[in-house]
Parts: structure tokens; C-alpha cells; sequence
């Protein structure tokens, strides 16, 4: 038995274009990874954000320039 990876069925490609679908392969079989577990939010970031409570309502321009 051949210890060879990949074999050529028809044609005689050249090394350049051998070394181009070996790039492809490995580019194809690493983007096939876990995605990313979500980071924490921090307490810094998540206080520039608009609360719920002040999103709403018809007092809502009023309760937006309280103190939280």
C-alpha cells in the first residue's frame, strides 16, 4: 500500500498547483473549528448602556437623564 495523502487520477499538475489545493485544504479544514465561547461583560462596559427602563414609556426622555 502507498503512503501518499493525495493521488492524481488524470493530468500532470505541477507542484505550484499541488501546493494550491493543499492551502485550500488545510484553510477549508481550519475555518471548521468551535466558535468562540462569548466573553463576560464587565460592569464598566454594560453602564454605557441604555437601561430597559428608560427605553420606554412616555416619561421615558425623563427617567433617560436620571441617576440609575
Amino acid at each position: 500500500m502507498s503512503d501518499d495523502v493525495i493521488t492524481v487520477l488524470r493530468g500532470n499538475p505541477t507542484t505550484d498547483e499541488i501546493a494550491a489545493l493543499v492551502g485550500v485544504l488545510v484553510g477549508w479544514a481550519g475555518a471548521r473549528t468551535e466558535p468562540a465561547a462569548p466573553t463576560a461583560v464587565s460592569a464598566w462596559w454594560a453602564s454605557g448602556l441604555p437601561s430597559a427602563s428608560a427605553t420606554r414609556g412616555p416619561d421615558a426622555w425623563r427617567v433617560s437623564g436620571l441617576p440609575r
